[in-house]
């Protein structure tokens, strides 16, 4: 099985390590955005999409990265995100855009994973964040859990 991991993540690199456990399963590369040609992306098996989640999205990187993507038969691909704030539908929210945009052009989304994610942005900063160490070992474990079930469902 060929995988990739296409992931954005900036302010503490929460996202890149949770992309990182899951590459570590999925024996896949992750790289940012501006590194993936997306003539590329239809010679991979399955394709991890996550970011950060920014203004209750995916970073405007990965969502253009989405819209320059070529159209496939069958597809495969994943979502996965960290974040300050958790909740079911918050989840689905924030993942809705990049869903949708990955599959007009052919993709099924095999599942999706998020997790918290250490913020600081705004005034939380004045106050030491929100969610300090997260992801955590949890966190990660889960994630790596999270790209084992991926691999059953290629199979």
């Amino acid at each position: 099985m060929k995988a990739l991991i296409i992931v954005y993540s900036y302010h503490h690199m929460n996202t890149e390590k949770v992309a990182n456990a899951m590459a570590e399963v999925l024996e896949a590369e992750a790289m940012p955005p501006s590194s993936v040609d997306p003539i590329d992306i239809p010679g991979y098996d399955i394709i991890g999409f996550g970011s950060g989640i920014y203004s209750a999205r995916f970073h405007d990187e990965m969502l253009d990265l989405s819209d320059k993507l070529v159209q496939v038969d069958d597809g495969k691909a994943f979502l996965f995100s960290t974040s300050a704030i958790m909740g079911k539908n918050k989840v689905a929210n924030d993942h809705k855009a990049m869903r949708e945009k990955l599959t007009s052009k052919g993709y099924s989304i095999l599942d999706e994973f998020a997790c918290k994610g250490y913020n600081t942005n705004s005034f939380l900063k004045y106050f030491g964040g929100m969610n300090r160490g997260r992801p955590n070992v949890e966190d990660l474990n889960n994630a790596r859990e999270f790209a084992l079930q991926i691999i059953e469902q290629i199979k």
